[in-house]
Parts: structure tokens; C-alpha cells; sequence
């Protein structure tokens, strides 16, 4: 898959924040994307406020989200960052890549104890640039095209990825 553009999907969801996100050193907006979708508006205010590298990393320790980020080795970490999201992944790895999904529905008849489908809806910009779609965003009248991932999670890792040609 090619790489998603987390910082126009990040753009897109705070908005007037953009300037802020401009300070942050590459790596911070890393962790940043990955993490936000566990934070409310006001959490990343409070990140996003701090005037340092060091004083946002020690917020994001303080607050119990540095640890759900960088547990994971550094080859995991870069493929989140990317959108790679691949079976043998768990839930937390795929929101950290992809967000909240558009849809999840509790799945019956499979071989798990406990099953989802998380379904995720994909636009990509005439630049070629792959985003995960936001409900109400401006960006979609843009799009030359548009897909949806359904993901299919057995008791916590994604066991399957299946790709829709367009929305359903």
C-alpha cells in the first residue's frame, strides 16, 4: 500500500491547529499521529502547548501514551507511521495507522472466540497521495479515486484485509 498522508488527515481533524504542528520535530509527529486518535481536543491542546521537544515528550510519559507508541520496535513503529497495516497486527496497531475506523461490527460464525470487522474507507488525492477518509471532509471532491479496506480481527490480530473497489 502506498504511503498514506497522515499529516493531511491530521490537518483535516484539528483544523486550526496546523501551525502548531509545524514546530514538531519529524519524530514527534510520529508519535503524534499515531497517538492523537487516543486523545480528545483537549489532550492535544495540552500537547500541542508545551514548548519543547523534551516537555511534550515528558507530557506524553505523564499521560500514558509514550509507552503505547514505542513498546513496539522501530521496524513496527515506521510501519504505522506509513499505514502498512498487515495481518498478525492488533487493534491498536491498526488505530494508531489508520484512526478510528468508519465502521465496526461484532462478526458470529468464525473459528474466534471474538471477532470484528473494522471497515475503512481510503480517497486518493490526484497527487497519487493515499488518505483514510474522514467523515465531512472538504478533501473528498478531490479524489480520483476511492476504495475500502475491511479488516477482519480474531481474538485481537487482524487475520485478513479485504480490499473493495469503492465504498459500500
Amino acid at each position: 500500500m502506498r504511503r498514506l498522508a497522515p499529516w493531511l488527515l491530521g490537518l483535516t481533524l484539528l483544523g486550526t491547529l496546523g501551525g502548531k504542528l509545524d514546530r514538531l520535530e519529524d519524530y514527534e509527529q510520529d508519535h503524534y499521529y499515531a497517538l492523537r486518535v487516543y486523545m480528545d481536543k483537549k489532550e492535544r491542546n495540552q500537547y500541542l502547548r508545551n514548548k519543547t521537544p523534551e516537555a511534550r515528550d515528558q507530557w506524553l510519559k505523564d499521560h500514558g501514551y509514550w509507552d503505547r507508541f514505542y513498546q513496539y520496535d522501530e521496524r513496527r513503529r515506521e510501519a504505522i507511521v506509513n499505514g502498512d497495516v498487515a495481518p498478525g497486527w492488533n487493534e491498536d496497531q491498526v488505530f494508531m495507522a489508520w484512526g478510528r475506523p468508519f465502521d465496526r461490527k461484532r462478526l458470529t460464525g468464525r473459528t474466534a472466540a471474538r471477532s470484528v470487522l473494522l471497515v475503512y474507507r481510503f480517497e486518493v488525492a490526484p497527487d497519487g497521495a493515499v488518505m483514510v477518509w474522514v467523515p465531512g471532509s472538504k478533501v473528498t471532491h478531490n479524489a480520483v479515486d476511492r476504495y475500502q479496506l475491511e479488516v477482519y480481527v480474531d481474538d485481537g490480530k487482524v487475520r485478513e484485509i479485504v480490499k473493495k473497489d469503492d465504498w459500500e
